[in-house]
């Protein structure tokens, strides 16, 4: 019979030893299969605005949180910024379709959305505007957008400003309107202007404003021309400069109305908008249902069907005004 040996019995011994070892690596080294799966993508939203210090953001971020995406965990922002410079657009767009971005968003601005679909045919784009989408060639149907662009739009018409202002202040005569020719919304409503301020017997003075440096000319070409009431036009540029614009209006000692609450809150005169904070809030809604596979092009663009107008007396009592109070009756805030 033979005989193990010393080296025999090491060599059983250290069998079961080194393949002990190497299982046990193997179990370090190779994950079980539910950790090796790979980590969902987090979706990134492209969120194209004027500024960050806009009070409409909040209600956007806040809307997308309360559809259960949580900023930096379920979902990133690119957040790019115009700061009121339209010439910064193409460049940021850009920007923004090279990073592949899911959905890109822009807040409250036609030539955003006009410069962003320009840019792309395959990222699905969301848009807020001030004015008729279709007017402006953001979209061919309201009920069916197609291709990859929707979003919420229209905003209170020419004729209903300037006859809200004319109710306010009955003796004005002529009438300034502050656009940016840059903006193609602005432009097409400068026809509304001119048929809307002949219809009640104004003289009109049309003053253009492309850039910040441009709003000190405009408000003494205003003086010059014995402007008594002026309309701002809803534009990126000037709500970003907005509490610029109503110290400037004060100063010149100028009635005026204009697109949105935020510029009566700051010491405008009169506003008249649609609910800006649901318009961010919708939009949210939007991004949410495409992220989830929805085509943007299935998805109807909303008008909106209800108006506030904010009426401020501080500033009525600080320009010798007296608001009729039929006006203020109708209006949704009156800011004393």
């Amino acid at each position: 019979m033979k005989r193990f040996s010393i080296a025999d019995f090491r060599f059983w011994i250290g069998v079961p030893a080194v393949f002990c070892v190497a299982l046990a690596l193997g179990l370090l080294v190779s994950p079980p299969a539910a950790d090796a799966q790979q980590v969902p993508k987090v979706p990134r939203v492209g969120y194209l605005g004027g500024s960050p210090s806009s009070p409409l953001l909040e209600p956007f971020r806040q809307g997308l949180h309360d559809l259960g995406w949580i900023e930096g965990q379920t979902v990133a922002i690119e957040y790019r910024w115009t700061e009121g410079r339209a010439e910064r657009l193409p460049g940021l767009v850009a920007e923004l379709v090279r990073l592949n971005v899911d959905v890109i968003y822009t807040a409250g601005s036609n030539e955003a959305a006009s410069v962003a679909k320009q840019a792309t045919t395959t990222i699905p784009i969301v848009f807020t505007t001030p004015t008729d989408p279709l007017a402006v060639g953001l979209v061919p149907n309201l009920a069916r957008p197609g291709g990859n662009i929707t979003g919420l739009g229209g905003g209170v018409q020419i004729s209903k400003r300037v006859e809200l202002l004319k109710e306010a202040v009955p003796k004005i005569t002529r009438l300034a309107v502050l656009y940016n020719p840059s903006n193609p919304g602005n432009v097409y409503n400068l026809k509304d202007v001119e048929e809307t301020t002949k219809a009640f017997g104004l003289k009109l003075q049309l003053v253009a404003a492309r850039e910040p440096a441009d709003l000190d000319k405009a408000f003494s070409a205003m003086s010059r021309e014995r402007a008594n009431a002026l309309q701002v036009s809803g534009d990126p540029l000037f709500f970003t400069h907005r509490t610029r614009l109503v110290g400037l209006a004060a100063r010149h000692r100028l009635p005026a109305i204009y697109n949105r609450s935020e510029y009566a809150k700051l010491g405008g005169l009169m506003a008249i908008s649609a609910n800006d904070i649901e318009q961010e809030r919708r939009a949210a809604v939007y991004i949410d249902k495409i992220l989830k596979g929805t085509k943007p092009g299935d998805l109807p663009v909303e008008q909106p069907t209800r108006f506030a107008l904010v009426i401020n007396l501080k500033t009525a009592k600080a320009l010798g005004l007296t608001i009729p109070p039929t006006l203020l009756m109708r209006a949704d805030q009156v800011i004393e």
